[in-house]
């Protein structure tokens, strides 16, 4: 019973700080022209430091229509469902790695919308000028309506890019969690993960680097042993080898 309750809780906390994000991230909306004027400077700065051309992989992608199509669903639909069930099994299976990558993941989109809320970013997709198109409205599916008339999320929170931040901690996670030489497969997570985010028009490759920078602060910044969320349940993940070893 105190596990179940414990379990209980852990979600509840869970879901409070996911719609604590959600809620911030609409009540720190900016300002259009201020977000239009500051996509112009991150463009600008990007072609001073020679990055390559978001527009020439959005090309390179919407070459193939397969590839577009792939990149709008896995945008859409692998981003949250990825970090949850990632949450999910570190709980039920390694207690201790699941505490430290919840507030991980609770610092970083802390710091996230902080500066979501100095910093209002219009996306590529939202921008005459940088010849990236909208390939969620062109070729479905599609996750955001026009700006203005969308109530639900701050399009114009770009920087950093918490897609590319929460795929980096899943992937290390699971990682550090697993043995074996294919765990290194999930470093195809946010790589996978930085190239739709850019070839489907959502961010510049320097949200993908700042959301990286805040990452590796918050990473130093949160202990790296810690107490279980739930007494017993060490105990519990530990007995799992030993009842299927009797199968």
């Amino acid at each position: 019973m105190g596990r179940v309750r414990a379990a209980v809780g852990e979600l509840l906390l869970v879901a409070a700080l996911f719609l604590a994000y959600k809620a911030g991230r609409i009540v720190l909306r900016g300002d259009a022209d201020a977000a239009t004027a500051h996509a112009a400077s991150v463009w600008h700065l990007e072609r001073l430091l020679r990055l390559p051309s978001e527009a020439d992989l959005q090309q390179a992608v919407m070459s193939q229509h397969w590839l577009v199509l792939a990149a709008n669903v896995y945008y859409a639909h692998v981003h949250f469902p990825a970090t949850a069930a990632c949450l999910i099994w570190l709980y039920l299976r390694h207690a201790e790695l699941y505490l430290r990558t919840r507030r991980v993941l609770t610092g970083l989109t802390a710091a996230g919308l902080v500066l979501h809320g100095g910093y209002a970013l219009a996306p590529p997709r939202l921008v005459d000028g940088t010849g990236l198109l909208d390939t969620g409205t062109l070729f479905g599916p599609a996750v955001y309506g026009p700006p203005e008339d969308d109530s639900l999320s701050n399009q114009y929170a770009a920087m950093p890019s918490l897609h590319v931040g929460w795929a980096v901690v899943v992937a290390v996670a699971v990682i550090a969690a697993t043995r074996g030489r294919l765990r290194w497969l999930w470093l195809a997570h946010p790589v996978i993960t930085l190239l739709v985010v850019v070839s489907t028009g959502n961010h510049y490759w320097l949200d993908a680097i700042v959301a990286l920078g805040l990452l590796l602060v918050v990473h130093s910044a949160v202990p790296r042993t810690a107490r279980p969320p739930a007494d017993g349940m060490a105990e519990d993940v530990a007995a799992v080898p030993a009842a299927n070893s009797g199968r």
